[in-house]
């Protein structure tokens, strides 16, 4: 078996790049990582690293190394995790949602952290079906997705609802919107507009947004990143429609007018996580932070 503090050493050298810097991250000395480095490649009867004056290169079984070095850091941080089960306030929770969630979430996720500093929050963004197949595939334990999946291979539980907006830009406040209004501005189209502007166009009550055929839509400008889908029109570029909180986060939403619906459009929410099996106990801890921030059903 390797010595695990020789290859703490290798794989913290191969982060750091340096010597000296890893000599200083381990409270070691500079000889001290050299040796250890030695007798990890004696033990390994392969170079690890090819050293150039001070710098180095690292070998092709010096990644190998480093790869093994890795995977057991990681099985170890599982290992301590799993320990860790049923403490409410310990431990890594791994959740995925939309990126409009994500911009809601992670602020008061970042509370809890440090409330409470032994846990570790993973927050990944991601679409419904992303969500899904990494719960599947158990790189994630928890996810939010706006419709039920199949309930033979997921826990599903109703979380709350998400508004959905119709932003425009500012010179139209006060202003009747009507479906002329949106084809002569255009849409900012982003992944999820076609489905959040088929919502809308269907609960806002305004009669005429029901009969848009939303294909015919003028495109006024295309993004695939959250944070810029509002910037155009902030800047006068036509209109989109996305969840409320995507809004709420916009640093220059004093630029942009909401439309004024007749009816509240919301989608639902719905927690998953993989059937038949039970979180641990911090989960608990995150949930509330979880529903404490959606609107309720």
């Amino acid at each position: 078996m390797l010595n695990p503090t020789w290859l703490n050493t290798f794989k913290t050298l191969i982060d750091v790049g340096h010597f000296t810097q890893t000599a200083e991250k381990l409270y070691m000395t500079q000889p001290g990582v050299s040796q250890q480095i030695k007798k990890l490649e004696q033990a390994c009867g392969h170079p690890l690293i090819k050293r150039i004056n001070k710098q180095f290169e690292i070998t092709e079984q010096g990644r190998q190394v480093y790869q093994y070095a890795l995977d057991v850091a990681q099985h170890e941080a599982k290992l301590i995790e799993s320990l860790n089960f049923d403490d409410p306030y310990s431990g890594q929770c791994r959740l995925s949602c939309s990126g409009s969630l994500a911009l809601l979430y992670y602020p008061e996720l970042l509370k809890l952290q440090q409330r409470h500093p032994n846990l570790s929050i993973h927050l990944e963004a991601a679409p419904n079906s992303k969500v899904l197949k990494d719960i599947t595939e158990a790189s994630i334990d928890l996810g939010i997705v706006t419709h039920k999946p199949n309930a033979c291979e997921f826990n599903i539980e109703p979380l709350g609802c998400e508004y959905l907006c119709l932003i425009l830009p500012k010179h139209f406040e006060g202003k009747q919107v009507t479906a002329q209004t949106l084809m002569e501005c255009g849409v900012v189209k982003h992944p999820d507009s076609a489905h959040y502007l088929s919502l809308y166009f269907d609960q806002c009550g305004v009669a005429e947004f029901a009969d848009i055929n939303i294909d015919k839509l003028p495109t006024a400008s295309y993004v695939n990143q959250l944070s810029q889908i509002l910037l155009p029109v902030s800047q006068g570029i036509g209109f989109t429609v996305l969840p409320k909180s995507a809004f709420d986060s916009f640093i220059h939403k004093q630029e942009l007018t909401l439309h004024q619906a007749p009816q509240k459009v919301t989608e639902q929410l719905y927690l998953v996580n993989k059937r038949n099996r039970q979180l641990p106990a911090r989960y608990q801890t995150l949930l509330k932070v979880l529903k404490a921030n959606v609107s309720p059903l």
